[in-house]
């Protein structure tokens, strides 16, 4: 009996660490604000900038990204920074106009859902497939 409990419990906690492995969910804008409070990968074409009008200290202005739909009526958006010699103009020019999948905690504000990806690295810019399918 000790040697099913134990076979149980092992498999149990084998279980557990395996599921922590796994990548984060891929979602895409829309279904975002589904999954608020967890770590995932978001994938969309950035379509508006807006440059914060405060800075924040040791970063500068905090630059928001709006995947797939503009400011005007947002569904997800990213919020980063620009580099310390070309401000947030240069993170403007980094992703505006290219698909990108940015990973982290998904977060509501005003029941908007948004990344904060201070690193930078979190962001992938995503080339195309230029293979034509047969």
């Amino acid at each position: 009996m000790k040697t099913l409990i134990s076979l149980v419990f092992l498999t149990l906690l084998l279980t557990l660490a395996s599921a922590q492995d796994k990548p984060p969910v891929k979602v895409s804008p829309a279904e975002a604000k589904s999954h608020a409070g967890e770590v995932a990968t978001v994938c969309g074409k950035v379509v508006d900038a807006k440059v914060n009008k405060y800075g924040i200290a040791d970063h500068g202005k905090p630059v928001l990204l709006y995947l797939d739909q503009p400011e005007s009526n947002p569904g997800f958006y990213f919020v980063t920074f620009g580099s310390k010699d070309g401000g947030p103009e240069e993170a403007i020019k980094a992703f505006k106009d290219k698909s990108v999948c940015v990973t982290g905690k998904i977060t509501l504000a005003s029941n908007m859902p948004y990344i904060m990806a201070a690193d930078r690295s979190n962001v992938k810019i995503q080339t195309e497939n230029k293979t034509a399918n047969k």
